[in-house]
């Protein structure tokens, strides 16, 4: 290697780095990282001695999850942590689990007076009255089929004139129609003369002779009654002496031609039809109807028409025939109302409107002012008569309207509770509403539904009336329910049973003690005392003695038997019967609340209305709120709160609710002790039945 190539390889050789230089690299980043260190320390330790506050002004906000998701009034599927706008509407979120500032029970929730506003939300009372149901349908104007007659020949022969010459003409009973020729109908009258002329120039004295010729004569004349002629015919025959080959049929019923069938110089034969005539001065509506429509009409029910052709003009008429079987196509029931058509404004063919209004909840009968104790054809509803009598028209007897569930004098219409079609949510088998129990308070209420109707549902358990039910922004109410994971129509099963639990006395609007003697009055004091004692064992944790559940239960179904005692005295004894006779067999628990808790409520009730004469000891109704289940009610011969319920677990939880009398009517209220020794310090004590609510 030359001394020039070492001189390149110093120079291009690395340089030792020198301490100064690392230094310089490293101490400085060093130094910025713990100054950092020092701040956020610094920073900490200020924050939780409340020298300074997070996020400068801006006040504390709770830690905890719920107070941190906002939502919309309007929209609840917006959900965020933290205040906010809606994206949707713009309005400000509000916490998810804002109740309006005040605790509220699990079955309701608070709305706002703006969230009002803007949801719309409106209320209407329940209403208890009369209710009307309509049915609507459309049908056709009919011929009435027992007003239609046929004119028919009764001999072979000819037309040789018609005089109703044309279909629609109107005729009269009586009016000539039409001229046969007939050369049969002539040898028949000519028969008939000659046998008169014999049996009148007889001279034979033999009775049989003289009699064959009267049979002879009697048969001609009755041959020609058959060939059609009538009796004035036959009378002008037997004057004139003279035989007629034409033979004029008369008009037997009056009415309308609505089918003529022959014409001038058809050969016709006998039985063969010429007119058809119809009575138009009633007509039918035919009307189907579905089988659950068709099971509330009855007989002679009024029904109203509009016809189109006559439009304002209102028809009234009456059910003159249902059908007993249901169309197997059509799947429905046929209906005949009969209508008075003297003016002949009805035509058949022509469609109509009918309505029909049913009373809804009839059980029983129904009062019609201008049926009621009156008389009505059977095959023909506009016949009402005040009297008995028989039917112009078809000479039937006239019935009763009694017949077909008309009351005699005037009964009242039954009121049935309902509310606005609006009110209702309904999800599969689920339907509730949401009732305003207090000014912007909520709560969801399961209800069991009768008959819909257009515009109004009847409620037959789940409301009172008077009630405001929100009937607009229902749906609202139900999604909060949702946000706030309480009971809703999507599942309302809590509120439903709550709904069945009741957590007030039993109460009796009016008590009237009847005594009872002899031994019925011994027996049912027995059945008392027999209660009494399986009461005191419950309380005691004990389960009743065979003895006393079987003297219960035989001192029931004798008395039930007992055909002088009160109906509803009887029916409390079919209660305890029932369940007093398997008691002996139950265990502790299932004894207290399957079988205990009717027997209670029926003795509560029998205390009201019998005692035997020989009483001396009143008894006192005792109620408990805390019974599960509710319906916590039974009876003590002594004062001191004994809860068969709970036993030695809250032995002395109830409230003396009042005293029966021995006889008569109640006895003035007094003063009772309380004891509501729950035994448990950590179970609310309730000391009275609005408490328990």
């Amino acid at each position: 290697m030359t001394q020039k190539q070492q001189d390149n390889e110093s120079l291009h050789a690395p340089r030792p780095r020198t301490i100064r230089w690392s230094l310089n690299r490293f101490l400085t980043p060093l130094l910025v990282l713990g100054a950092g260190l020092v701040v956020i320390f610094g920073v900490g330790i200020a924050q939780k001695a409340g020298w300074i506050s997070a996020g400068g002004a801006t006040p504390k906000v709770s830690n905890t999850s719920t107070a941190q998701v906002h939502t919309c009034p309007m929209h609840p599927q917006i959900r965020q942590p933290g205040p906010g706008r809606c994206p949707i509407c713009g309005m400000p979120l509000v916490p998810a689990t804002a109740s309006g500032g005040e605790e509220l029970d699990e079955f309701s929730i608070k709305i706002e007076p703006a969230q009002r506003r803007l949801a719309n939300i409106q209320v209407t009372p329940s209403v208890r009255e009369p209710v009307f149901a309509t049915i609507r349908t459309v049908g056709a104007i009919a011929i009435d089929e027992s007003r239609m007659a046929t004119i028919a020949s009764y001999i072979d022969g000819r037309i040789e004139r018609l005089f109703a010459d044309y279909t629609g003409v109107v005729v009269s009973k009586g009016d000539h129609l039409a001229v046969v020729y007939s050369p049969e109908l002539y040898a028949a009258q000519v028969e008939y003369l000659e046998s008169r002329k014999s049996f009148s120039n007889t001279s034979s004295t033999l009775e049989a002779v003289r009699q064959a010729q009267q049979k002879l004569v009697a048969s001609s004349r009755h041959k020609l009654v058959e060939l059609g002629l009538r009796e004035d015919q036959i009378k002008t025959l037997e004057s004139t002496e003279k035989a007629e080959s034409r033979l004029t049929i008369y008009a037997p019923t009056g009415g309308t031609v609505i089918e003529k069938v022959a014409v001038e110089g058809k050969y016709i034969k006998a039985g063969e039809p010429i007119y058809r005539i119809a009575d138009l001065s009633t007509v039918w509506l035919m009307l189907e109807l579905f089988p659950e429509d068709a099971a509330r009409i009855r007989f002679g029910q009024r029904v109203e028409a509009e016809v189109q052709s006559r439009h304002g003009e209102v028809f009234k008429g009456r059910v003159a025939f249902i059908a007993p079987t249901v169309d197997p196509q059509k799947r429905t029931v046929g209906i005949r109302v009969e209508f008075l058509n003297t003016a002949g404004t009805l035509r058949p063919g022509d469609y109509a409107n009918a309505t029909i209004t049913l009373p809804i909840g009839q059980l029983g009968e129904v009062y019609d002012a201008d049926l009621a104790g009156r008389w009505i054809s059977p095959m023909h509803p506009q016949i009402i008569s005040d009297d008995p009598g028989q039917c112009p028209i078809c000479g039937m007897d006239l019935v009763s309207t009694s017949r077909y569930g008309y009351s005699e004098t005037p009964v009242e219409q039954p009121s049935s509770l309902y509310v606005p079609r609006s009110a209702v949510l309904m999800a599969g088998s689920n339907s509730v509403l949401y009732v305003e129990a207090e000014p912007g308070r909520f709560e969801i209420r399961s209800i069991v539904m009768g008959p819909i109707l257009n515009d109004k549902v009847i409620i037959l358990a789940g409301l009172k009336e008077g009630e405001n039910v929100a009937t607009a922004g229902n749906f609202l109410i139900d999604s909060q329910m949702q946000l706030a994971g309480k009971p809703s129509l999507i599942d309302p099963t809590r509120a439903i049973v709550e709904q069945l639990e009741r957590k007030v006395p039993l109460e009796f609007s009016d008590i009237k003690v009847a005594s009872i003697g002899g031994e019925a009055g011994e027996i049912l004091e027995e059945l008392f005392a027999a209660y009494f004692r399986i009461q005191k064992a419950l309380a005691a944790d004990t389960k009743p003695t065979e003895t006393d559940a079987t003297s219960l239960h035989k001192n029931a179904v004798s008395l039930q038997q007992n055909s002088e005692l009160p109906p509803a005295a009887v029916a409390q004894f079919n209660v305890i019967a029932k369940h007093s006779e398997h008691l002996r067999h139950m265990e502790l628990e299932k004894a207290r609340h399957d079988a205990f808790r009717p027997i209670s409520h029926a003795i509560v009730s029998l205390s009201t209305l019998v005692r035997g004469d020989a009483a001396t000891t009143q008894f006192h109704h005792v109620f408990c709120p805390m019974v599960k289940g509710g319906s916590g009610d039974w009876l003590q011969d002594s004062g001191g709160v004994l809860n068969p319920y709970w036993g030695s677990g809250m032995l002395h939880c109830g409230e003396d609710v009042r005293t029966f009398p021995l006889s008569g009517g109640p006895t003035p209220s007094t003063e009772h002790d309380h004891d509501h020794d729950h035994g448990d310090a950590s179970v609310p004590k309730h000391t009275t039945a609005e408490d328990a609510r």
